[in-house]
This record gives structure tokens, C-alpha cells and sequence, in this order.
């Protein structure tokens, strides 16, 4: 979008402070015409990808107007990382959150009385407080800035009741400049955000929803920790994020992975608050942590060097798929993706919808979202193309999905296939699950097909000519166009309409040939990950090879990179931060490969403000030259 005259004239106060606080030379893609129009005062909604830089929409605005900036967080660990980051920014930041004590409240109060604070953070429970929005109106309140606002709407994928009564609260602090913000807004939610949050029609920014430097991979689950481990295998020393949809599956995980080497912690929200809080310092402090979640970490992860997510089992929607993928590689550098799904999954995440206690119109909903998550894991066409199709954008060219990257994915007349297994489901009672119609297909002969003599049945073996791989692959397929549903809770297989008319020939069908185990990314073997030769200079190549930047490293540069690395970690332990903090990867690699040989050089990386050179340019300077 070309910047009105207006809007460079809003931003020319901003632009010295993006670098001598954030040091930053310029904006990232979208951020200046969001906050050209918060400076403007005008109510804003943007809908930005993760690691676009949100935040910095509201943190600049807060700075250049100095004035008081509430903004509405739905997490506590994301509310106090900002505030410690805005504090080694030299920001005065301040929380007010149900862990702060009544001395630190007392405390806040105070600063807030002086005008101290740019930014103050706060739950949506604790703005809604009777006499809280009235109490801060009476400070003078510059704006209201509401992050992860699909958490307002019944169509967003983590509805927070707590939200609705935010409209109220803007109303009691003044009716201030609103400024909403999300990463995941399809049409309809983004419809709801706006009716519930703004009295007026806000201007709407919709930056788009690719994000160029993930690659995306799904894979059906065969052995789900081989495949976990030749995957992160390639990726030690490493952080990374691995969902699991149940909270002992991120413990024993997380305990598998420690006995084989790599560390690992679990988090859930039925941990102590004082383990999950000691688990994410962990993860945020030290290079290389694999954390082992269920949803509970989710919006709190704000560390931008994440270099993989891993979901070992199928995500409940697109949009937490999205957001979820989106904690991978926000600082722009290259970061993967690695999704495991069967027809447990499809079981599984079925009977929890059925299992809420919501309305039949939000179960409906709900059971539409996970459809729409499955048809992308068993998409016989590009994978990124369909996931932005979701959000309404369209894709010309893709070259980061395991369909489209030299996978060998082939599309093939799936007619007679798709036949045999509706066949077999529908002649043995339509009551068995996938892994029984396959056994049916192969003409295995177990004791379960015995018993129900299935073998006597005219589809016993009719399908000898593929392994159970590929007919379960089928399955899935089938289950995925809408041919085929679960009868039960037990994943019972069933014909729908759809797939009835499949069986008698009057509707064709389309499949994916299932991917040998060979072609894969995680089985081991020498891939693109590992054949792209080693550093300039001939160091040997290892996991620091794959981010983007440090290819062209040569042996002394990247040796530099790894003390400041370990320099970074030393303070953030001690200061009780997480490293980004003090220093982003990628400012680590800019200074590895520019070698400033002084303060005034130093300044010009990018991602070296003001506070961190006087905080920490000579202790780098001495690091970056092996002093």
C-alpha cells in the first residue's frame, strides 16, 4: 500500500524512535499504514500473520503519543514477557494481573498515578472488574489496544467468554482509540470481531495470511516417535514446539525425549503455575529446549527463534493450526513444520466436540473447522495453497509444502480404489474402523476377521495389490471428501450419502497415491537439509546450517555467532529474561557476519537500539572478536 501524505506525516516522529528503542531501520511488511492510522487516531482492526510484528503497533503509538497505552492480553506469561521486554528496552511497562501482589499493585497504582507507564497490560477479567475502567479512565487513557481479539468471537477457534465484556469496558475508560489485533480471522469471525468490539466501523487491515519461510509437511502416523525423532534429530541444538492433544502424551513425551538426548519439557495447564512458569523460562533462556505442550502454551510464546513445530497429533482446526505453526520462525528466518494425523485423530477430536457442553449451532460450527483441518491433511493438491484458501487468499506459486517441494506426490482416477473400500466397509456391517476394512482389503487374515467371517466376504482381498499403508491412506481420503463418517465413538466406519453414490458409479473420485515411507522428510536420509553443503570456509555442517543467514558463514564468523550465542544465554539466565531479549538471532548473525569493530558500528545493525549498546555493546564487541 503507497503511504499517503498524511500517513508519512503521522510516521515521522516514529521512525527515530523504531531505531533508537527498537533498533530497527525500517518497518516490516504491513506495520507502517497500521500504525500511520493508530497515530492518527482512528479505531483500527488488523489482522496480521504471527511474526509480522504486531505488538510493535501498539508499543511504537504508545511511545510517540506518550501517553498511557492499556493493552488487553488474554495470558499472564505473555503480559509479563512484554513487560520485561519493554523494561530492557528502557519502556516503562507495568502489569496488573491476578499473580501481582498486593505490594506490586500498590506499587503500579502509584507509577500510573505519576504517568509514569507508556504500557500497561491487563486480562480482560481484570479490566471488566467493577470500578477498574472508571479508575484508569480518571489517568487519562491515550488508547486501548486488545491483542488476540478472535478470542471475542464464537467463530474464532479460542473464544473467550471474558472478552464480550470489553466493548463495555472501552465505553467506562472514555471511549479511547481502539486498536484490535489478531493473526487468524477467516470472513465470519472477522465480522463478529468488529460487531462486538467497535460502536463504529473501524478501518480494517488484512495483511496476507502466507508465511513464505515455513515449509508445511504432513505426514499419517505409522510409528509416531520414529517419526518425531528423525525429524528433530535433524534439528538438535535447535528450539522447537511440539503439540500434543492430551496432557500425559506431553509428559511421557517429554520424558522419551530427554532419554534420548534431546531437552525437553513438558507444559499443561494441570501443572503447578510455578512448573509451567519455570518450564517456559527454560525454553525462552536456553538454546536448543524442546517443549511438549497441549494448547495451554500458545499465546504466552512470544520467543521468535523457534525453529520447528511439531503437532503430534491433528490440531482441532485450521485456525489453530495456523497460529499454532505461526510460533515457528518469527523472526523471518526459516523454521518447519511437521503435522502427524490418523483416523484416532478424527476420532478423537469428533468425540470431544460432542463431548462440550455448547449449543448445537457452536458444536456445528466446531465439527465444520475440524472437517476443514482434515481435508488439508489429506489434500491431493498443493498444501499451502488450501490452507490460505481457508482465509480467503489466493496463492500463485508454492515451493514450502511437502506436495509441492519434489515430494512426488501424484493425483491418480481413484474410482475403482475408492469402490473396493466402500465394498469392504459396507459388506462387513459398517460398525468396524480403518485399520479392520484395511485388513479386510489386504486379505489379512486375523482373529477379529475370523471371528465375524469376514474372510467369506466378496471384498476379502480384493485389494492384495497395495500394502495396508496405502488403503488406510485411502480411508482417510474417503473420510476426508465426506464419503465416508465414523458411526460411533469408537470409529466404526460408515457410507455417507456421497459415498453411496461412489459405490454405485455416479460420482468420480480423485486420490493422492500415498507417498512411499522412503520419500519422506523425517525417515533418515540424505535430503535438502543435508546437501547443501558445509560453511565457507569448510565447517563442517550441522543443525545451525538451516537458518537462513548462516549458509554463507565461514568457520571464524560462525564461531563468532556460537559465542555470542552463549554469551546471550549466560545473561538472559542471570538477568531472568528470555535471550531473544537481549538479542535476536538474527541481529547475532548480523553482527557475526558485518564484524562492527566499535560502538558507533555496532549501532547500525539492525536490532541494536540505544539501551541494549549501552547495556550490552562491549560485552558482544569482545565476544564477537574472541577477546
Amino acid at each position: 500500500m503507497q503511504m499517503t501524505t498524511d500517513s508519512a506525516d503521522a510516521l515521522a516522529p516514529a521512525r527515530p524512535i523504531l531505531k533508537q528503542v527498537f533498533g530497527y531501520d525500517a518497518f516490516r511488511s504491513g506495520q507502517e499504514d497500521v500504525i500511520a492510522a493508530v497515530l492518527g487516531g482512528e479505531d483500527v482492526f488488523a489482522v496480521m500473520p504471527t511474526g509480522s510484528g504486531k505488538s510493535m503497533c501498539y508499543q511504537l503509538p504508545a511511545l510517540v503519543d506518550n501517553r498511557l497505552t492499556i493493552v488487553v492480553s488474554p495470558l499472564i506469561a505473555l503480559m509479563r514477557d512484554q513487560v520485561k521486554q519493554m523494561q530492557v528496552l528502557g519502556v516503562a511497562a507495568v502489569t496488573l494481573n491476578s499473580t501481582v501482589s498486593e505490594d506490586e499493585s500498590t506499587a503500579t497504582w502509584r507509577a500510573l498515578r505519576a504517568g509514569e507507564p507508556r504500557l500497561l497490560f491487563v486480562s480482560p477479567e481484570r479490566l471488566a472488574m467493577d470500578g477498574m475502567a472508571e479508575r484508569l479512565s480518571r489517568l487519562g487513557v491515550g488508547r486501548l489496544a486488545i491483542d488476540e481479539a478472535h478470542c471475542v468471537s464464537h467463530w474464532g477457534h479460542d473464544f473467550r467468554p471474558e472478552y464480550r465484556g470489553l466493548k463495555r469496558a472501552h465505553k467506562a475508560l472514555g471511549a479511547p482509540p481502539l486498536l484490535a489485533l489478531t493473526a487468524t480471522a477467516d470472513a465470519n469471525t472477522r465480522k463478529d470481531i468488529i460487531e462486538q468490539l467497535f460502536d463504529r466501523a473501524p478501518r480494517l487491515f488484512v495483511h496476507g495470511f502466507d508465511r513464505p519461510n515455513l515449509t508445511l509437511r504432513f505426514e499419517p502416523k505409522e510409528r509416531p516417535r520414529n517419526q518425531i525423532e528423525a525429524f528433530v534429530s535433524r534439528r538438535k541444538g535447535l528450539s522447537g514446539i511440539i503439540y500434543c492433544a492430551s496432557r500425559k502424551h506431553t509428559e511421557t513425551l517429554a520424558e522419551w525425549l530427554n532419554g534420548k538426548g534431546y531437552p525437553a519439557v513438558a507444559y499443561h495447564a494441570g501443572l503447578e503455575q510455578d512448573v509451567r512458569g519455570a518450564a517456559q523460562d527454560r525454553f525462552n533462556q536456553e538454546d536448543g529446549v524442546i517443549v511438549c505442550a497441549t494448547i495451554a502454551f500458545g499465546m504466552g510464546v512470544n520467543k521468535p527463534d523457534v525453529r520447528f513445530v511439531i503437532h503430534a497429533d491433528l490440531p482441532g482446526s485450521i485456525e489453530s493450526y495456523y497460529q499454532e505453526i505461526g510460533r515457528a520462525g518469527r523472526d523471518g528466518l526459516k523454521a518447519d513444520t511437521l503435522t502427524l494425523y490418523g483416523m484416532s485423530d478424527f476420532s478423537f477430536r469428533r468425540s470431544q466436540i460432542d463431548q462440550k457442553e455448547i449449543s448445537e449451532e457452536q458444536r456445528a460450527i466446531e465439527h465444520a473447522k475440524f472437517n476443514s483441518i482434515v481435508a488439508l491433511a489429506e489434500t491431493a493438491s498443493c498444501r499451502r495453497k488450501a490452507l490460505l484458501m481457508y482465509f480467503g487468499e489466493k496463492l500463485e506459486h508454492c515451493q514450502g509444502c511437502d506436495l509441492c517441494a519434489g515430494s512426488g506426490a501424484r493425483l491418480y482416477d481413484g474410482l475403482i480404489d475408492a469402490q473396493k473400500a466402500l465394498s469392504a466397509i459396507y459388506r462387513t456391517g459398517q460398525q468396524f474402523g480403518a485399520a479392520y476394512v484395511a485388513d479386510v482389503l489386504t486379505g489379512t487374515t486375523t482373529a477379529a476377521v475370523t471371528k465375524h467371517r469376514h474372510e467369506q466376504v466378496k471384498t476379502f482381498g480384493a485389494g492384495k495389490d497395495k500394502p495396508t499403508r496405502s488403503w488406510l491412506s485411502i480411508l482417510r481420503q474417503l473420510f476426508a471428501s465426506g464419503a465416508v463418517t465414523h458411526r460411533d465413538e469408537h470409529g466404526g466406519l460408515a457410507l455417507t450419502d456421497s459415498g453411496v453414490e461412489i459405490l454405485k458409479g455416479l460420482k468420480p473420485v480423485t486420490l493422492r497415491a500415498e507417498l512411499p515411507s522412503a520419500q519422506r522428510e523425517s525417515r533418515p536420509r540424505q535430503d535438502r537439509t543435508q546437501t547443501r553443503g558445509d560453511f565457507r570456509g569448510g565447517m563442517r555442517a550441522g543443525p545451525f546450517q538451516r537458518l537462513a543467514g548462516l549458509e554463507d558463514l565461514d568457520e571464524s564468523e560462525a564461531a563468532a555467532f556460537q559465542r555470542m550465542r552463549t554469551l546471550r544465554a549466560a545473561l538472559a539466565r542471570e538477568q531472568g529474561v528470555a535471550a531473544f531479549m537481549i538479542f535476536a538471532d538474527r541481529t547475532l548473525i548480523e553482527l557475526a557476519r558485518e564484524q562492527p569493530d566499535d560502538l558507533d558500528a555496532m549501532a547500525r545493525i539492525n536490532g541494536v537500539g540505544t539501551r541494549k549498546l549501552e547495556a550490552y555493546g562491549e560485552m558482544f564487541l569482545q565476544e564477537l572478536w574472541g577477546r
